[in-house]
């Protein structure tokens, strides 16, 4: 063999020859993905799994030794400080969630990129739906688009990510393999390199309905948080954001970073910067329809087109009674007038 590395892939054929399943598994995840690029620290079966210490699923890690922080430290610091770990480390709290309860074990796959992450969460919160509705307006579309660690972890800095989404099949719009489009259509879209501007995000939708598609790729929005070891830094629930006006504010902070995205190839997301600008400028149309929040992504131009149409639609009653009242009077005053001429002329035909 020519290194330990060697060996150590060359032995993964060996795993693969009892566990297909879990290697068939492992074949569609970012870990695999990473090691067809070339990745040459791309984690295979004995990087885990100790060759001649491997221990059955039941058996339960202390946290010294889950391997997923050998590649992944920050983040699992991150981890070791939050709620989840720290109740991890107590005997009585041994099914604490730990990385592959929520990542899954062989078929790794990016959280952000689908409804993993929250289906883990719901997995354990069975009654997460009923709790929210109790204090939280709209509980069901608050849980629909925003992640649970956006409040969760409440010193987490956020951003709005805009994702590129098929209508038709209704699943995120995937970078095609080995025919990378994503960045290089951003790329023309922001002439400036300065992030998609309102006029940029409709130009890059437009490259993505062209060829037949035209409005199958749409714009669904998702505030999450921007840092992945943040992501896992989750406080206990009393900690977590409640504040309505938080997000429901001009200038709200969670509104200050914007993305767009799509995902990657290898099951990783692409992201491409944009303007904040483009949640509430009057060409942001496409934007406001995937992500819009009361009191922060509001066009002021849609604003005041608003306070016009009540204006219009108050005015018109008002003057039609007003020119009324005023045909009324001006009648009244006709027939006064006709009247005392009526009479006037009786009294000079009497003193005849």
């Amino acid at each position: 063999m020519e290194s330990a590395r060697s060996f150590t892939l060359a032995q993964t054929n060996a795993c693969k020859a009892c566990h297909e399943d879990k290697f068939k598994q492992y074949e569609g995840s970012v870990h695999a993905a990473l090691l067809r690029d070339g990745n040459p620290i791309a984690p295979v079966c004995a990087d885990c799994h100790a060759p001649h210490a491997v221990m059955p699923k039941s058996a339960r890690l202390a946290l010294k030794d889950i391997p997923c922080q050998k590649c992944h430290n920050s983040v699992f610091e991150a981890y070791a400080g939050s709620v989840h770990g720290l109740a991890r480390n107590k005997p009585e709290k041994s099914n604490a969630p730990i990385c592959s309860d929520c990542h899954r074990a062989h078929d790794v796959s990016a959280a952000s990129t689908s409804e993993q992450a929250k289906n883990a969460c719901q997995g354990c919160h069975a009654n997460v739906l009923r709790s929210h509705r109790d204090w939280l307006p709209n509980a069901d579309t608050h849980l629909q688009v925003i992640s649970c660690p956006a409040c969760h972890s409440p010193t987490a800095k956020r951003r709005v990510d805009l994702r590129l989404f098929d209508s038709v099949s209704q699943q995120r719009v995937r970078e095609k393999e080995g025919v990378p489009q994503f960045e290089l259509r951003a790329r023309t879209a922001d002439e400036k390199g300065q992030g998609l501007n309102s006029l940029a995000v409709q130009s890059l939708l437009k490259q993505f309905n062209s060829d037949g598609n035209e409005n199958k790729t749409t714009l669904r929005g998702r505030l999450e948080v921007s840092d992945s070891a943040e992501i896992h830094r989750l406080a206990p629930k009393e900690k977590a954001i409640s504040d309505c006006t938080v997000c429901h504010s001009a200038g709200g902070k969670a509104f200050q970073s914007v993305t767009v995205s799509i995902v990657g190839a290898d099951g990783r997301p692409l992201r491409y910067d944009a303007q904040k600008d483009v949640l509430n400028t009057a060409l942001s149309v496409d934007s406001v329809s995937g992500f819009y929040a009361i009191g922060s992504t509001r066009i002021k131009l849609l604003d005041w087109l608003l306070l016009l149409t009540v204006l219009v639609g108050v005015s018109v009653p008002i003057g039609h009674q007003t020119l009324r009242w005023l045909f009324r009077r001006y009648a009244r005053t006709l027939q006064e007038e006709e009247a005392a001429k009526r009479a006037a002329d009786n009294d000079a035909t009497d003193r005849k």
